[in-house]
């Protein structure tokens, strides 16, 4: 597989491994971008934007953009993290304080940042919605804003797959009055530059080749997931949390519809160029290209300090969450114990390391049945670490 782009002296491992994905792990288009201190050193693309097509019929190009899912929840989280930073959200008001309707069904005492770090009990619905339905944000709202807590707010943490789209959505724009795929757009990927979007813009969705099909989660050959019995045991039943979570939309979205892109979906149906994710997280923890930087350093400390660990009441395995954030752990491993970020389901991988002034970016179009740690990604993120560990 010919790759593209270009790596900063030092960075060769990452080259290599990006290719090493194509010859061994089955990768069928995909991209990275790793920023260093601000500054772009890895910039790399291959395959085709179309995931059952030919790379010379559909060629994977630089400002080619993919959904990726979960890792949108980062860009999410950012939204409130600013608002706080701002002053016009408390994470230890109670989330009512904003959205009174939320305060129903034993639901009044939880905090906003009990909402962020997936301690809010509400990760299931009672009545999952259709695709069509969970594209309104008003019917989305109403159902969060209904359900029954499955625990006692903040006494456990489970992960919120789709209904952190409604929560977040939602206090998003009763506190600014604006959806938040609209604020996003304006006050995070603007002003830094980042190709990123919740809910596709006719503008983007027209441009020949922007976004690329995708096909539903595979194994290819060699390599088969296996996960443990417990997780298996816990997707394949439809009464556990695990697949009431997931099944919150029901049945699963058409993901290359253009009404569901347009949709704005924090959880779940971001689309992003590999740079775009990895622009905005070098944004996060400083300036990018002499630019503007996002989070102060205080917000900094806040997304990242641990807020929930430990058995995932969803995910089964144990995580560690920030507020919106994954932190590096044996569920989704990073580059180090500073590092915070968060995985698409299937493949796609943003994140940042402040001790290292690194940030990075992944997005790819063949999906797998991997939750928190694709074996792809990992590939890269242990080549980025070989390439930082090495003397200058």
């Amino acid at each position: 597989m010919d790759v593209s782009g270009a790596v900063a002296e030092g960075f060769g491992p990452v080259r290599d491994a990006f290719a090493e994905n194509f010859a061994v792990r089955g990768e069928r288009g995909a991209a990275l971008a790793v920023y260093r201190d601000g500054h772009k050193v890895v910039d790399l693309w291959a395959g085709s934007r179309d995931v059952d097509g030919d790379p010379r019929d559909a060629p994977w190009e630089q400002g080619t953009a993919q959904i990726v899912r979960s890792a949108t929840k980062g860009v999410a989280a950012a939204a409130l993290l600013l608002l706080h930073q701002r002053g016009a959200l408390d994470l230890d008001a109670p989330v009512g304080a904003y959205w009174p309707e939320y305060k129903a069904a034993g639901k009044e005492r939880t905090t906003v940042g009990q909402l962020l770090a997936h301690r809010a009990g509400v990760p299931v619905l009672d009545r999952p919605l259709t695709p069509a339905e969970a594209a309104d944000p008003d019917l989305g709202a109403r159902a969060v804003a209904a359900q029954a807590p499955v625990w006692e707010p903040g006494t456990d943490h489970g992960y919120h797959a789709q209904t952190y789209s409604w929560l977040t959505g939602e206090l998003v724009r009763r506190v600014t009055g604006e959806p938040i795929g609209a604020w996003i757009a304006r006050e995070i990927a603007a002003p830094v530059g980042a190709g990123l979007w919740v809910g596709l813009p006719a503008a983007e969705a027209g441009r020949a080749g922007r976004v690329g099909p995708v096909t539903a989660p595979e194994s290819p050959g060699g390599l088969r997931l296996r996960p443990k019995r417990a997780v298996a045991d816990a997707y394949a039943d439809p009464g556990s949390l695990t697949r009431r979570a997931f099944g919150a939309i029901t049945p699963l979205p058409d993901e290359n519809d253009a009404a569901y892109r347009a949709a704005a979906l924090p959880a779940s149906n971001g689309i992003a160029t590999a740079d775009g994710l990895a622009r905005f997280y070098a944004a996060l923890i400083g300036e990018v290209d002499g630019g503007r930087r996002l989070f102060e350093p205080g917000t900094l400390e806040l997304a990242r300090a641990e807020r929930s660990a430990g058995a995932d009441r969803v995910l089964v395995v144990g995580t560690r969450f920030g507020l919106g954030y994954m932190l590096h752990g044996g569920a989704s491993p990073l580059l180090g114990p500073g590092s915070f970020g968060h995985p698409g389901r299937g493949g796609a991988l943003g994140f940042a390391d402040p001790e290292t002034g690194t940030a990075f970016g992944y997005v790819t179009n063949g999906f797998r049945g991997s939750v928190t740690a694709d074996p792809r990604a990992q590939a890269l993120v242990r080549a980025v670490r070989t390439a930082l560990a090495r003397p200058a």
